[in-house]
């Protein structure tokens, strides 16, 4: 695609994103008064929360696979669909089993919008080039963070009330659905399908189980308990059996297979702790706010920003820097070390602590989740082909918010125990002893307590958010561990990977695999500049392993081409256009129809010689330097005994080029590099006249 036609797509796939993020923030932030209106607990806190993580845990994956099966763009528009239906009628809810209820349903949708969305991105466009458009998705989550909890704030205090918050969004979703119908164009692949519904079955059961039992264990029963063993036990039984459907079914939910790649099982294991310490540290912040803090919800909004803030320059800067470097592991280092930080520095905090040290370590989680979120997806996309995008993406999603489900759940449990702790002994202290009747799953509505017992209550929830992070952070050294053992490996700029080389075979069948495998595959798909604009006239070789010619074809007007070949197994593609650097990449050819584009670097090259003024000799060992118009060296070069030079792989532009040479005085001159063009130009030294250093008070002069 063009970057016409990409920014056109993406209005309506940024709509709907905006749509599912302000959903969820301005929410967040209205939960305290909501659950005090429908005379919630700190466990239904917690579930209003965890329901939607766990539907849209659990379906995460099925999207995916959908995908990879079906039209992305009728998935997405599904989702959309989903999604508001779950919000409007999350606010018409009279209790908290209705709202928890609707909550579970409009994570089905989220489950959707999260995994197609970095699907729908990928089928458009190369992972190199991607990190430009990152920041049009990094501008679009820092709006929908920072304006989601103000606006949830506003509406709560304000005579509409929170059943607004959910309404709100519905006239956003309808204007997403019409926009991505009209603006989102990608081929369909036509595949047999095969839905593994057993095995996702199972995988949503044993998932389901295990977050019951992680929410409940604690309060509803023992950790060690005949219920704990049964919801356990199910768990482990459920994953195992999904887990021997997924090894055996042609089309599985959960490719296992992709679990031999290093960097994705790394990736996977990253993504699992960032969703616990982002989901499961994150939600209590605005319960902080407001309970320990007393401030209100439009107050608790505000004091989130920083954290806002240091997300959105994080993922948009990174990505900026990514594209053009193609390198992300430096990043990803650095938000593992920014997480850690600031988690451990946010265990610290109390009910009396310094709000803009508290704001600081906010900042620090910020750039963490800026750095690491979005390039965990990345560099997976980057290691497998397309027809596995749909399920990698999601299997990475599926993880992370499989990670915040458990979290918050966890960290719920936690925190409710703490603060009846907190509770406990702060009523000691006053000469209250209650014999181990208090609960931390209490009423949320703070002002309806005696005056007496209003700040005990507040100072237990605020000292016991610190145990939450300290939790949390203990959680991200995994994300920080896994980041660091990852192995970097080049943004491809194409948009499908190469298919593996066939497996080594014996001896013995060599005798077999030795003769040419008639089977006609072709081969498809279209030329494109650094630009992403298509190249007309590309003269495109095939070539088997031995060298000899299989097909030559042209691309046309639109960029595009198709080959043909009668046998299987590796070939060379070769793109030859003009004085632009020619492209070449190996292909696999299998009987099928295969679709791979090629990029062309426009880079140009300049050369020559450097030779003595006024005269034909050679200047031999002459140091050339270019620099651009920063001032930063792009290359050098040092002239051969002929005074020969050559600078190859510019990028178009104005350049510095400077020329010194031992007894000659140092030249330079400024330059300009065509797209794809070849320069030519000598250069001409002057013989240098004999220089007379004096030494005078303490300083160096030249005559």
């Amino acid at each position: 695609m063009t970057h016409r036609e990409i920014l056109k797509a993406f209005t309506g796939l940024l709509l709907a994103l905006l749509v599912a993020l302000l959903s969820s923030t301005i929410v967040s932030n209205a939960l305290p008064t909501i659950l005090a209106d429908l005379h919630g607990s700190q466990s239904e806190y917690t579930w209003v929360v965890t329901a939607t993580l766990l539907t849209s845990t659990a379906t995460t994956p099925i999207w995916g696979k959908l995908s990879d099966l079906f039209s992305k763009k009728l998935l997405y528009q599904i989702a959309i669909v989903v999604f508001t239906v779950g919000s409007a009628l999350g606010g018409i809810a009279q209790s908290m089993p209705e709202l928890i209820a609707f909550r579970a349903l409009q994570g089905i949708g989220l489950g959707g919008l999260q995994a197609l969305i970095q699907v729908v991105i990928a089928a458009m466009i190369a992972p190199r080039d991607r990190g430009r458009y990152t920041g049009y998705t990094g501008a679009v989550f820092a709006v929908a963070t920072v304006s989601g909890p103000l606006i949830g704030g506003l509406i709560v205090d304000s005579p509409l009330g929170w059943r607004w918050c959910f309404w709100v969004c519905v006239p956003l979703a309808v204007v997403a659905f019409i926009v991505l119908g009209r603006t989102l164009k990608l081929p369909v692949l036509k595949r047999k399908v095969r839905i593994d519904w057993l095995g996702a079955t199972l995988l949503v059961g044993g998932v389901a189980l295990l977050l019951i039992w992680v929410s409940l264990a604690g309060g509803s029963f023992g950790w060690v308990s005949w219920s704990s063993a049964a919801y356990v036990g199910g768990a482990i039984v459920a994953l195992a059996l999904a887990v021997l459907v997924e090894s055996r079914v042609a089309e599985p939910v959960v490719p296992l297979r992709l679990f031999r790649n290093r960097t994705f099982t790394l990736s996977v294991l990253a993504s699992l702790a960032v969703g616990t310490a982002m989901f499961g540290g994150s939600v209590f912040l605005g319960q902080y706010y407001q309970i320990a803090r007393g401030f209100s919800p439009t107050h608790a909004g505000l004091m989130t920003l920083p954290m806002v803030l240091g997300l959105a320059v994080a993922s948009t800067g990174a990505g900026q820097v990514i594209s053009r470097t193609g390198r992300t592991k430096p990043f990803m280092i650095a938000g593992g070390v920014s997480l850690l930080a600031g988690l451990f520095l946010l265990s610290t905090v109390d009910h009396a602590t310094n709000l803009t040290l508290m704001g600081v370590y906010l900042a620090l989680v910020g750039l963490g989740l800026g750095f690491l979120m979005q390039n965990l997806v990345l560099v997976v996309q980057n290691t497998v082909a397309m027809k596995d995008i749909g399920s990698s993406s999601s299997v990475v999603t599926f993880f992370r918010s499989l990670g915040g489900a458990a979290g918050v759940s966890a960290l719920g449990a936690v925190l409710a125990a703490r603060v009846a702790t907190n509770i406990a002994n702060s009523l000691s202290q006053m000469g209250i002893h209650t014999g181990g009747a208090v609960s931390g799953g209490g009423t949320f509505a703070i002002s309806s307590l005696p005056p007496a017992l209003q700040p005990v209550v507040r100072g237990a929830f605020g000292d016991a958010t610190g145990t939450v992070f300290f939790v949390a952070g203990c959680i991200a050294v995994v994300t920080f561990l896994a980041v660091l053992f990852i192995k970097e490996v080049p943004l491809r700029r194409t948009l499908d990977a190469d298919a593996p080389a066939p497996a080594a075979v014996s001896a013995e069948a060599v005798s077999v695999v030795e003769a040419p495998v008639e089977m006609t595959s072709v081969l498809r798909g279209r030329v494109l500049d650094a630009a992403g604009r298509p190249v007309s006239g590309v003269v495109l070789t095939l070539t088997d392993m031995a060298g000899r010619q299989v097909d030559v074809g042209r691309t046309g007007r639109t960029g595009a081409y198709e080959l043909s070949a009668n046998t299987v197994g590796e070939h060379v593609l070769l793109a030859t256009a003009g004085s632009t650097r020619p492209a070449v990449s190996t292909v696999h050819l299998n009987g099928n129809a295969r679709w791979h584009d090629l990029l062309l670097d426009s880079q140009g090259t300049i050369s020559g010689r450097v030779r003595v003024a006024g005269r034909h000799a050679a200047v031999a060992g002459a140091v050339l330097i270019l620099t651009d118009r920063l001032g930063t060296v792009t290359a050098t070069h040092i002239a051969g005994g002929d005074g020969a030079y050559r600078f190859t792989g510019i990028e178009p532009g104005a350049y510095t080029l400077t020329v010194s040479a031992h007894g000659y005085t140092p030249h330079a001159e400024t330059m300009t590099v065509g797209d794809g063009a070849a320069a030519q130009h000598d250069v001409e030294l002057s013989q240098a006249a004999e220089r007379e250093f004096v030494r005078h008070q303490g300083t160096l002069s030249v005559d």
